[in-house]
């Protein structure tokens, strides 16, 4: 498990001094290079990691995936040798880690340091069509939709985005952002070994340290649902970073585990996870899957696993068996160096770190009200994806599907009956539909994607999205040049051109016959069907009733006459009648 173990420790850069010092698991502080460096002493392969404090949520929409391309640059000139290593772009970090000899760990590290000084910008087509690649084939694991419903378009939430700026993204911002992100004092090293291996030269340019970003909402409430399409139940929260919760997530998913999968048998897979966020919150993600005929079933048995935490109703035995399996990784040989990544982790986001004694005494510490509080906690900022109905009567309030206005400005309808209209404002842009509204305001737009043949395709701050396209709507192009300078410059991509077979066009329908035509033919053939009987019969009738009157003056007409002529009367009636009001119909439209 991930122990959240954290105190408080100057910082050897902070002192101004180069002077190592080792603490009492004996973690050594150094600076190498004027980076922030530990080390810890294993047996076996040297291992080493290269933290930076940056990643996608530093970002903005407009160039996400610059700190990917950061990082493939720098890693280009490794190629296909034996060495071990790799890169990692995460939300708040960007981590280079390498294993072998020692002088494979110092040709890696300065190799990294030497490509951020000067990236092979040759490379950079290429490697922004590797990304692409790399994306199209990446899975996603439970809680990744719930970032987009939590915090929009901004920080935290672009995890959930492609990374759109690729596009556009040029020479001179990739080496922009690696210089002024990419920096020594943005920076922790950690090493596996007592001492720094010989040969290191890290010299990177001079800089700043950057704090973790500040999370941005979409939610206006919590707890609150959304609806998800992939037959799983993801509850996430975020809490404080601390023990408790990290015992707690371990507490909840063998209270899953156990009421979903081996009381109910509902789930396959039912689990709870705690993952640091950023310098001061933590996640909490709790997730179980079900076959489509028991989902109803699982989010009932989902709901009172937690209203059971809730009510304080934690067994004690189940925080015994967490506190044990955590309290069991001070007992791993050679501590120290198992530690090391974590504890650089904390240095690099300014986490306060504990040594092994201070974070034995706070897991023995954690008791059941330190979890039932903790599980409060987490339901009341529960953000909960279900699949197919609502989950209302748990308590939990829908997330905004849908903007809660609309702009008052010029309205352009669609092409195709029945798909509303965009109405444009001197400040933002709606889209009216049956299906819902959309409202995007220039000033919180984070994308506009502009395609030479005139669609836009806009994305806002709480994350909705709306596509202007000019051959779905009557939109003009001074309209679209309108809307271009009315978004931040900073959120424009110019897109290249798009294969004209994915250009939406309007659906083919047949035409509607023009008023009074009758050009339908069933109403043609009707007319033909039922008039000449009609005419046949209503002429028959009417004859047969004037030879009959003529005949009969002075006796009147025979019973068996009046019942034959009425049978011819009700006979025509059929076939006049409708003939009639298709003809006063005919006439209506000519009219």
């Amino acid at each position: 498990m991930t122990m959240d173990t954290t105190a408080d420790r100057d910082s050897a850069a902070d002192r101004g001094t180069t002077t190592p010092t080792t603490d009492a698991d004996g973690i050594t502080d150094t600076i190498v290079d004027g980076i922030r460096t530990v080390l810890a002493p294993r047996s076996g392969p040297l291992t080493a990691g290269l933290l930076f404090r940056v990643g996608r949520a530093d970002e903005t929409l407009a160039t996400s995936g610059i700190t990917h391309l950061v990082e493939h640059l720098a890693l280009h000139r490794h190629g296909l040798g034996d060495l071990h290593y790799n890169g990692a772009t995460a939300a708040t970090y960007t981590h280079f880690h390498v294993t072998g000899t020692p002088a494979d760990v110092v040709e890696y590290l300065n190799g990294v340091c030497a490509a951020l000084r000067d990236l092979p910008m040759d490379r950079l087509d290429t490697e922004k069509e590797i990304l692409r690649t790399e994306a199209a084939g990446k899975s996603h694991g439970p809680g990744h939709a719930a970032t987009l419903w939590r915090y929009g378009s901004r920080s935290y939430g672009l995890t959930a985005y492609a990374e759109a700026g690729l596009h556009h993204l040029t020479a001179d911002d990739v080496r922009t952002w690696a210089r002024t992100r990419f920096t020594a004092e943005n920076a922790v090293l950690w090493i596996t070994g007592d001492r720094i291996p010989e040969g290191l030269d890290l010299k990177l340019p001079a800089g700043a340290w950057h704090p973790t970003p500040a999370a941005t909402s979409a939610l206006p409430v919590t707890p609150a649902y959304f609806a998800g399409d992939d037959g799983g139940v993801v509850l996430t929260a975020v809490v404080p970073r601390s023990t408790e919760a990290g015992l707690f997530a371990e507490v909840l998913g063998k209270e899953l585990f156990r009421e979903l999968r081996q009381k109910s048998g509902y789930s396959y897979t039912a689990t709870a996870d705690y993952a640091p966020r950023d310098t001061d919150y933590a996640t909490v993600i709790a997730y179980a899957d079900a076959l489509p005929q028991k989902q109803d079933a699982l989010v009932g048995a989902f709901v009172d696993v937690f209203a059971k935490l809730r009510a304080g109703r934690i067994d004690q035995a189940d925080l015994d068996a967490v506190r044990a399996s955590a309290l069991a990784q001070f007992d791993t040989p050679e501590l120290a160096a198992c530690m090391l990544p974590g504890h650089a982790m904390n240095l690099l986001v300014r986490h306060r770190n504990l040594t092994a004694a201070e974070a034995r005494a706070e897991i023995e510490a954690v008791t059941v009200a330190d979890l039932h509080r903790v599980a409060r906690a987490v339901w009341a900022d529960a953000l909960m994806q279900v699949p197919g109905r609502g989950v209302d009567w748990a308590g939990l309030t829908a997330a905004p599907a849908e903007s809660s206005e609309v702009v008052t400005g010029r309205r352009y309808s669609a092409l195709e009956e029945g798909n509303g209209a965009l109405i444009v404002a001197d400040d933002g842009i709606s889209l009216s539909a049956p299906r819902g509204r959309v409202t995007i305001r220039y000033a919180e737009c984070t994308l506009l994607q502009v395609y030479p043949d005139g669609g836009r395709h806009l994305v806002g701050g709480d994350g909705f999205t709306l596509t202007v396209e000019p051959t779905l709507y009557r939109i003009t192009a001074a309209e679209l040049a309108r809307l271009d300078a009315a978004v931040p410059p900073a959120s424009v991509v110019r897109m290249p051109p798009r294969d004209p077979g994915r250009v939406p066009q309007p659906r083919k329908t047949t035409p509607k016959a023009e008023p009074g035509t009758a050009r339908h033919a069933w109403f043609t053939v009707l007319l033909w069907v039922l008039g000449i009987p009609a005419v046949v019969l209503g002429g028959f009738t009417a004859l047969s009733a004037f030879v009959a009157t003529q005949a009969s003056r002075d006796d009147g007409i025979p019973p068996e006459d009046a019942r034959f002529l009425l049978a011819c009367l009700i006979v025509s009636a059929v076939f006049v009648v409708p003939w009639g009001l298709l003809l006063r119909r005919r006439q209506q439209g000519l009219n």
